[in-house]
């Protein structure tokens, strides 16, 4: 307490901006890539579903590492695991601008990911180690705006280095930006105190191995059909690695994830709005990066613009939030954020029929007021709620659902995307003269990319032209159909959160109870 009190508030200040700009890199990079996407694909001439893993191998990584990161910082110190997550971060972007193959994007994205899970954690857990308590939510504030403006503008900054200087310009500029920081942060934020004890490697690979079949399972089963032995088995196996996991965590003396946590029902509420917010919002901007180039004909540039307004009233409404919880209680905001969230998700598929480009600025709109609100009482209700000592392993769950909600919600809403899509299309490509086989690969590589137009090229000009009409308009039909699926893991989002997390009574402050 008293070399908190010895630091000067320049020294806080620059500590708070280092910490801030390294997470929202993480955010920047795990949504900066959808947008490029189409590009990539045709450049590298694979199909969307196979590019679903250059996207999602970040978040895949990061989530499966992300409860053993927590546990890190815990353990070694919150700023040397910050630096080493952005040495490994940085490294790893400058490996991945000079990949030849999807496989070296996907690898490279991969170890991005081991980066962030040390990244995130400690840059949330030395939050507490900066701020006194009652100072603690204008931090969690502006680690909460920097990051969701990171998340909402990634892919503005995706489209515009792509049209400018080329997807590959996603990773070489991180280098120096990364280089900064890992500065700066050295020379301004103190290290905490470190803790004792190991690290869970039982409860780490059976908690990895359950993450790892869940999203195997749900991005491969869209190819393969979720009735194929392999998919069933992966889904077997998650049910198995996640049980061993929970015995595990409630038997060992120094788990991975200290189970108390979950005892705390606002701590639990506050999981569960984190968690289908992110479903919702990282499908919804994945499908709606796809649409916009692929149906719309926008370049990425502009597509990438379009999708910005999120991040407009996520930072007006952020500032509200976290008066909110300051003043009274952090439930209220949160539940009714994420019901404002799926509200968005709503009013894009209602309007995207007729209104096209307005309905996704006004359904951004929306759902960014209602992240605004959330972000400060959920990020101060898991982080700034438990005890110091597990401000690492708490901001590692909290970060895990982030991720794995994330990576759920692209492959959930894409999955519904291409599979109304298919439906649909099925009969005019058929007709036309495309096998079912050729009609199935067309939806999963989008319509210019080089995969379809291999296939396409193959009909008359003008059955080619009715068929490329017929796939925009199902893929029209998919994502108007996946925005209301991600709506709907809003609002039920909401509903759990809201019987889970108890009231408490307006100007008493329900966060100190949980210090002990």
């Amino acid at each position: 307490m008293h070399s908190r009190s010895r630091r000067s508030s320049p020294s806080r200040r620059a500590a708070l901006i280092s910490l801030c700009t390294a997470a929202t890199l993480v955010w920047l990079a795990f949504s900066n890539l959808g947008v490029a996407l189409p590009t990539i694909a045709n450049e590298l001439n694979v199909n969307l579903t196979d590019m679903q893993w250059a996207n999602n191998a970040l978040s895949i990584a990061c989530g499966t590492l992300l409860l053993a990161g927590g546990r890190l910082t815990d353990l070694y110190g919150h700023r040397k695991m910050l630096l080493l997550g952005l040495l490994i971060f940085g490294v790893a972007a400058l490996a991945t601008a000079f990949a030849p193959n999807l496989a070296g994007l996907v690898a490279g994205r991969a170890v991005m990911g081991v980066g962030s899970a040390l990244i995130l954690p400690a840059t949330l857990a030395m939050i507490p180690a900066l701020f006194e308590r009652a100072e603690q939510p204008p931090a969690f504030a502006a680690w909460a705006a920097a990051t969701w403006a990171g998340q909402a503008i990634g892919p503005a900054v995706g489209g515009t280095l792509t049209t400018l200087l080329g997807w590959r310009s996603l990773f070489w500029l991180t280098a120096p930006v990364v280089l900064v920081l890992y500065v700066v942060t050295k020379r301004n934020a103190p290290e905490a105190q470190q803790g004792r004890g190991r690290i869970d490697l039982i409860g780490l690979v059976t908690g990895a191995g359950a993450v790892l079949c869940l999203l195997f399972a749900l991005t491969e089963g869209q190819q393969a059909g979720f009735n194929d032995p392999l998919i069933i088995a992966l889904f077997g196996a998650t049910v198995v690695f996640a049980a061993a996991f929970v015995l595990v965590e409630l038997r060992i003396t120094d788990p991975l994830v200290d189970l108390r946590l979950f005892r705390t029902r606002s701590f639990d509420g506050a999981l569960i709005v984190n968690l289908t917010m992110n479903m919702s919002f990282a499908g919804t901007l994945f499908v709606l990066s796809l649409y916009l180039q692929d149906v719309r004909g926008y370049s990425a540039f502009v597509a990438g613009l379009l999708l910005v307004p999120a991040a407009g009233t996520i930072l007006v409404f952020n500032s509200v939030g976290a008066r909110v919880v300051t003043r009274h209680d952090a439930r209220s905001p949160s539940v009714w954020g994420l019901v404002l969230v799926g509200v968005g998700c709503f009013a894009i598929s209602a309007l995207l029929p007729s209104l096209s480009v307005v309905a996704v600025i006004v359904g951004l709109l929306i759902i960014g007021v209602g992240l605004g609100l959330l972000s400060v009482p959920v990020a101060d209700t898991i982080v700034g709620g438990p005890p110091p000592a597990l401000a690492g392993t708490a901001s590692g769950v909290y970060k895990t659902s982030s991720m794995l909600g994330g990576a759920l919600g692209v492959v959930l809403l894409t999955a519904a995307t291409t599979r109304f899509g298919r439906a649909e299309a099925a009969p005019v490509s058929t007709a036309a003269g495309l096998t079912e086989n050729e009609s199935n690969q067309v939806v999963n590589a989008l319509t210019n990319s080089q995969t379809a137009n291999a296939i396409l090229d193959k009909l008359p000009a003008n059955e080619r032209s009715l068929v490329i009409d017929a796939y925009h308009q199902a893929f029209s039909d998919g994502v108007s159909t996946a925005l209301v699926l991600g709506g709907v893991i809003a609002v039920i989002g909401a509903v759990l959160a809201g019987w889970i997390w108890p009231r408490h009574r307006k100007g008493r402050d329900t966060r100190q109870p949980q210090q002990g």
